[in-house]
């Protein structure tokens, strides 16, 4: 995937631009803007395809149900539980910085360094810690609870 403008980035383009700028900014940044209806299936998609993967081997390696799964990468079912939009990130080996993308794109938060879980979750991305039973005894191994569940869910 082509690498793209940072928001910290268009901030500080945006910072200075004037109300006769607008158009010459939307030109010149259209690759670095969201100009879908469905954001978080698109980018889910096009990871997965450029990983090579299937969607029927995350949602299992995210011990997710595939029907779930299905719904929510198509935007059918939504969840507010970011540990599930995490599950679907460790499940396809996303980077931190993929994982990070995909929460903004679902709405929900990203990974906080000064939050303790979020940052033994960051350390496991970093450390390409991937496997959900590593990753919850990781969780558990400092007293904290296990990424959230979905096995009733379908």
């Amino acid at each position: 995937m082509k690498e793209e403008k940072t928001t910290s980035a268009l901030d500080a383009i945006l910072k200075d631009a004037r109300p006769q700028h607008t158009q010459k900014y939307l030109e010149e940044h259209a690759d670095d803007l969201i100009t879908s209806d469905h954001p978080f299936a698109d980018y889910m998609r096009a990871c997965f395809k450029e990983k090579n993967l299937k969607q029927q081997d995350v949602f299992i390696a995210a011990d997710i149900p595939e029907r779930y799964g299905y719904k929510l990468i198509s935007g059918e079912k939504h969840t507010v539980n970011r540990d599930i939009i995490l599950r679907l990130c460790l499940g396809a080996r996303f980077s931190l910085k993929e994982t990070q993308r995909a929460l903004k794109l679902y709405n929900l938060s990203p990974l906080y360094a000064k939050i303790p879980r979020d940052s033994v979750l960051i350390i496991a991305c970093n450390s390409r810690l991937y496997e959900m039973a590593e990753v919850d005894s990781l969780l558990e191994s400092h007293g904290m609870e296990p990424l959230a569940s979905c096995r009733s869910i379908s």
